[in-house]
């Protein structure tokens, strides 16, 4: 399988990961005390390194409407040192993806110039050496000095084993849920028997040491570090 199609796996693993793993989310333990029944929610978390990255460069030239061709010559010339500058870092073909050119009408209120249009086009480039896209994504400016009109769109970094991770997680957070409640339990005098009932929580992809977390999950892309943290929802028999 190609890295192009196993990012796209990613990307969709990510998304369902985020949106359609339900239960609530919290990072301490909260309790239901029932007469026979004690709910609790317990988290686990660990660090994990980048494994794919995805970087999309943008190329963009304006040409009066009476010499688009000089435009579109304009764009070719830059794509065509975009090209060269991944061939010397030992990027594939089949990792480089490269957009048609868009055309979009410049809109200048404060003159009366002649009609003039926006050429874009954008290379997306895919990676499973994410210090080596990290690495191109800084020599992508340098190209200006031969004339090109570039620029990096985006830098994004993904964590390809994020399903298997969290079946792992979320067998550590019932073991942590079940050491809450064992505490809290303590504290009646009951012990905590047997699971009842258990839940989910969303996954959270966060930065290094961050606690931006949201209801619906997050998968942050910015950092090659990533922090990938569930929560479970544990209800225990008392006895």
């Amino acid at each position: 399988m190609s890295e192009q199609k196993i990012l796209a796996a990613i990307s969709g693993v990510a998304f369902v990961v985020g949106m359609l793993i339900f239960g609530g989310f919290y990072y301490s333990a909260q309790s239901v005390n029932t007469k026979d029944n004690l709910a609790v929610t317990g988290s686990a978390k660990t660090r994990v390194t980048a494994d794919q990255g995805k970087l999309i460069i943008n190329l963009s030239r304006i040409a009066p409407a009476a010499n688009l061709s000089t435009g579109y010559s304009q764009v070719a010339h830059d794509l065509s040192l975009t090209r060269e500058l991944l061939k010397k870092a030992g990027i594939a073909d089949e990792n480089i993806a490269e957009s048609p050119v868009s055309m979009n009408q410049v809109y200048d209120q404060n003159t009366f110039s002649d009609l003039r249009y926006q050429l874009s086009q954008t290379v997306t480039v895919q990676s499973g050496d994410v210090n080596k896209i990290t690495d191109i994504s800084k020599q992508v400016p340098s190209l200006a000095a031969q004339g090109a009109i570039i620029s990096v769109q985006s830098l994004e970094y993904y964590y390809s084993k994020l399903p298997d991770l969290r079946v792992s997680l979320l067998t550590e957070a019932v073991k942590d849920a079940k050491a809450r409640a064992e505490k809290i339990a303590a504290g009646t005098g009951r012990q905590v028997g047997s699971v009842q009932a258990a839940s989910s929580g969303v996954v959270q992809v966060l930065p290094p040491d961050s606690v931006d977390v949201s209801d619906y999950g997050s998968y942050d892309t910015s950092s090659i570090e990533k922090d990938v943290m569930v929560t479970v929802k544990a209800s225990f028999r008392l006895k």
